[in-house]
């Protein structure tokens, strides 16, 4: 790689780390904060500090504070790029978290209320839910720029490195459990706790969606006695490729070709369609795919 695509890629990074910031940022002080909705990781834990201090501790000063730690932690087990890359993220959210309060603040008082701008009892789940896709689509950009915001994301990245058979999000989840049941505790409100659990189911999948991909594949497996003349009908009508397995029937002891194809899920409908013309018996199996990369869908990065 040249060193002008070195340095393109490492800006790249950068940006998504610091857009995912703001974008958790905002989750942070527009719906969690201001209504006690603290979804685990060391954010939760400094909503309660916070509130606790009567409010002499900005959030974004506790996170950090908590961060230390951790951040010590990830240098020693992750390595140097990615503890790098942490400190930003972790010192940049805790930044923004702090600045960008009093903007927040602003529109939450200004724009969170009733349309007659007259006092209003929250809509606690609808902030709960907002707040969760935020902070996880925030989260999960960051994850991808190959860096954590800190806290429990730092924690669940360590975990994931030695345990990679749970995702990011699982990881979270189970981490950030107590942190809620320490906040219900402080608040004495298994409501805000409920709320919160909300929060962090949401952020969790949103995060598993961005670093898996949402937009799924299917993969066909097709068994049929005319194999050859579907996979012609596939290749003309779908300008998809296939590929002919090699199988036995364990019962019959008959060898048959068995036809993998991955396509996009709206030509699904077609392909069923075209076996459907030449082999009405045929056996299909669908599979969902999370992520394929090569000619004709993503491209390798």
């Amino acid at each position: 790689m040249s060193y002008f695509k070195r340095v393109r890629k490492v800006l790249k990074e950068y940006l998504l780390i610091i857009t995912g910031s703001l974008i958790t940022a905002a989750a942070i002080n527009v719906f969690l904060v201001p209504y006690k909705i603290a979804p685990g990781g060391v954010s939760g834990i400094a909503t309660v500090i916070y509130y606790l201090s009567g409010g002499r501790l900005t959030v974004g000063f506790i996170m950090l504070a908590l961060n230390i730690p951790l951040f010590l932690a990830g240098f020693k087990f992750i390595g140097k790029r990615f503890a790098i890359r942490t400190f930003f993220s972790t010192l940049f959210l805790s930044l923004a978290i702090d600045t960008g309060e009093p903007l927040t603040r602003y529109f939450v008082k200004h724009y969170l209320t009733s349309p007659d701008r007259s006092a209003a009892t929250p809509d606690m789940l609808l902030y709960s839910l907002f707040g969760g896709f935020l902070m996880g689509a925030g989260l999960g950009i960051v994850f991808k720029s190959g860096a954590t915001t800190g806290g429990t994301d730092l924690a669940a990245r360590i975990t994931h490195h030695f345990i990679p058979g749970f995702t990011m999000g699982q990881i979270l989840l189970f981490i950030d459990t107590s942190v809620i049941i320490f906040a219900a505790a402080a608040f004495r409100s298994f409501l805000l706790a409920l709320y919160a659990i909300v929060t962090l189911f949401i952020s969790s999948k949103v995060i598993d969606a961005l670093l898996e991909g949402v937009n799924f594949a299917k993969a066909i497996y097709i068994i049929s006695d005319r194999s050859d003349e579907i996979s012609d009908k596939i290749l003309k009508d779908l300008d998809r490729g296939v590929t002919a397995l090699h199988g036995t029937g364990m019962y019959t002891g008959r060898h048959k070709k068995v036809l993998l194809c991955v396509l996009h899920r709206g030509q699904l409908p077609a392909l069923k369609e075209i076996v459907k013309s030449v082999d009405e018996k045929a056996f299909i199996i669908l599979t969902d795919i999370r992520e394929v990369l090569g000619e004709g869908f993503k491209t390798y990065e």
